[in-house]
């Protein structure tokens, strides 16, 4: 199984992941999350192969066959709005962060005073 290079970015908002995936269309790619944490890209590049003509490789170095990476998600993130897209040879998935809890603010609470008799 090949690897293929990512990039991981934490903005304010989101998470991004890019990936290079040159010579792939979108069909060719797979973008899941599973478990409820886990982000997982697979997919094949397949290699031209020509098998009519008499064509003998002489030198191979671009990478083909199934590839995976998985990725651990952090708690704050948002798995129903995960959104990817590919393009130019590279895959971008944008994994939006639930915005942080408002924080405590302690509430200041003005009390009546009346005037009390006791019986003694």
């Amino acid at each position: 199984m090949a690897t293929t290079a990512v990039d991981v970015k934490e903005l304010p908002n989101a998470y991004i992941f890019v990936a290079d995936v040159p010579g792939m269309r979108n069909t060719d790619v797979k973008v899941q999350i599973e478990n409820d944490s886990i982000l997982k890209i697979s997919g094949e590049l397949k290699r031209e192969n020509d098998s009519t003509s008499d064509i003998k490789y002489v030198r191979v170095e671009r990478s083909a066959g199934k590839f995976m990476r998985k990725f651990n998600l952090p708690a704050n993130a948002r798995i129903d709005s995960v959104s990817a897209a590919c393009q130019d040879g590279l895959l971008t998935i944008m994994v939006p962060k639930i915005p942080p809890p408002e924080p405590y603010k302690p509430k200041t609470y003005d009390i009546q005073i009346g005037s009390c008799t006791f019986n003694t």
